[in-house]
């Protein structure tokens, strides 16, 4: 039974609508944490402060321990996939894990060195920005050389990188340097870092789902950046600073387990457009395969049931057709006869004229008995120069007829052997009726071949039917 698909194409207005409506969920859900600054900056007194160093450290600790989960995590994919973006991906977890965790274990010395406090968390933020930058860049790129994945000394050297900068932001933070102004210069490069990710992947259009998730997280590290540069250590911008990139944090995080627990690879998850492009072809080289399929079926069938000379039914096929007649007749249908017949004197057509000229005669030979017999009955090769014809619904005086047409239109025509050569032939044709001679398929098989049979011996080219 076939089956068709039915495909909806829907309004373009529609579709027009539904994809602005679903891109500005995406943007308004991306801009949330702006709506909660600006509320803050104009609404909330700035003074306020709550200074609690225990949560702070309770809540840093968090973090580092959700940093390291999701950078082994991002390391197993990468290491699986070999993908670039998450190689980078892996090294701006680590690196921001190594950085940020000196933000909270200097929470007890903010009151002695603020700025040995404050500088790690924008350098933290900073390193990320940087890092998942040249991630984006490297997006869709060939996979990485397998070696290149499994080097110990290539980690290694970044994580010495990595606590180079800490020793560097200590430095820094016990010069005269220090202050509010490198704290927003460094904030201000995160900030520039995170907005020029977001510019390249609006360029590139990237749209696939992990991407989405790529980019709001980034757009809350931006956001996040800003909050920073608006805050007074401890009052409450600078605690919806830390929740702004923490949420981030959580996203981008969502995306990396979502791609470990599919594909292990940021390029290779498609978005929903795509799987729908994508499905809409391969139902299409489905179906032009399954009629391709049933092509080739309906011919082999041709084939199985035919022979390839002649195409006329073969012996298999005669067989299971007379059989059907049989069942047929004995549900109490009419009966039906065959006719048995050979051509006389094949062997000396073939040494004459080569077996293509036999070849060509059996076909001629097929095309008048075609002619002779009516559209219902039926032709069958089931020798070399060895034919039957089924008639249903036929008794043996009109089977008797009919085999009679067939040699008389059989001995008066020429028939082509090839090459402008033409020959006469002539057939001898045994009949025999179903119920009459015998009620089975061999029965009457053996006495239509029996009764060839004597047409032969009693001089060929002629009918004999009793």
């Amino acid at each position: 039974m076939k089956t068709k698909m039915a495909v909806y194409e829907a309004n373009a207005t529609i579709t027009l609508v539904t994809k602005v409506y679903a891109r500005a969920l995406l943007v308004g859900f991306a801009l949330i944490p702006a709506a909660l600054i600006v509320y803050l900056l104009l609404y909330q007194d700035s003074t306020l402060t709550f200074e609690n160093h225990a949560f702070h450290i309770l809540v840093i600790g968090l973090a580092i321990l959700e940093g390291i989960f999701i950078a082994y995590v991002s390391w197993c994919c990468y290491r699986s996939s070999r993908d670039p973006l998450l190689r980078w991906l892996t090294l701006g977890f680590v690196g921001f894990t190594l950085i940020y965790m000196l933000h909270g274990a200097f929470t007890g010395l903010a009151n002695h060195n603020i700025w040995l406090f404050l500088l790690y968390g924008p350098t933290s933020r900073l390193t990320m920005a940087v890092l998942l930058l040249i991630g984006l860049l490297s997006y869709h790129r060939p996979a990485d050389p397998i070696d290149q994945g499994l080097s110990r000394q290539i980690w290694l050297r970044w994580i010495t990188l990595f606590v180079a900068l800490d020793v560097a932001v200590a430095c820094l933070a016990y010069t005269a340097l220090a202050g509010r102004p490198v704290v927003w210069a460094i904030e201000g490069s995160a900030l520039f870092f995170s907005g020029l990710n977001l510019v390249l992947l609006l360029l590139r259009r990237i749209r696939s789902p992990m991407m989405v998730i790529y980019g709001i997280s980034v757009a809350w590290f931006a956001l996040a950046s800003i909050a920073f540069m608006l805050a007074l250590p401890w009052n409450h911008m600078w605690w919806l600073a830390h929740i702004i990139f923490a949420a981030g944090f959580f996203v981008l995080s969502y995306g990396v387990v979502d791609a470990f627990r599919t594909t292990r690879s940021f390029s290779t998850i498609y978005s929903r457009e795509e799987l729908m492009s994508n499905l809409t072809g391969a139902i299409a080289r489905s179906e032009l395969a399954a009629q391709e399929l049933q092509r080739i079926n309906e011919k082999l069938e041709y084939q199985a049931a035919t022979d390839s000379l002649t195409g006329v039914g073969n012996r298999r096929e005669f067989l299971g057709r007379v059989e059907a007649e049989v069942a047929r007749t004995r549900r109490g249908g009419s009966t039906f006869s065959l006719l048995s017949l050979d051509i006389d004197y094949f062997k000396m057509i073939n040494d004459t004229y080569g077996h293509q000229g036999g070849d060509n005669v059996l076909r001629g030979f097929v095309q008048k008995c075609l002619g002779a017999i009516r559209p219902y009955d039926w032709v069958a090769r089931v020798g070399g120069e060895e034919f039957m014809v089924l008639l249903p619904q036929t008794r043996l005086q009109a089977a008797r007829v009919i085999g009679e047409r067939i040699r008389s239109d059989v001995e008066s025509c020429l028939i082509s052997t090839g090459h402008g050569k033409v020959t006469r032939i002539t057939v001898s044709i045994g009949v025999v009726e179903f119920g009459v001679e015998g009620n089975t398929l061999d029965a009457i098989l053996r006495v239509a071949d029996q009764r060839l049979y004597r047409a032969k011996h009693h001089g060929r080219n002629c009918v004999v039917s009793a």
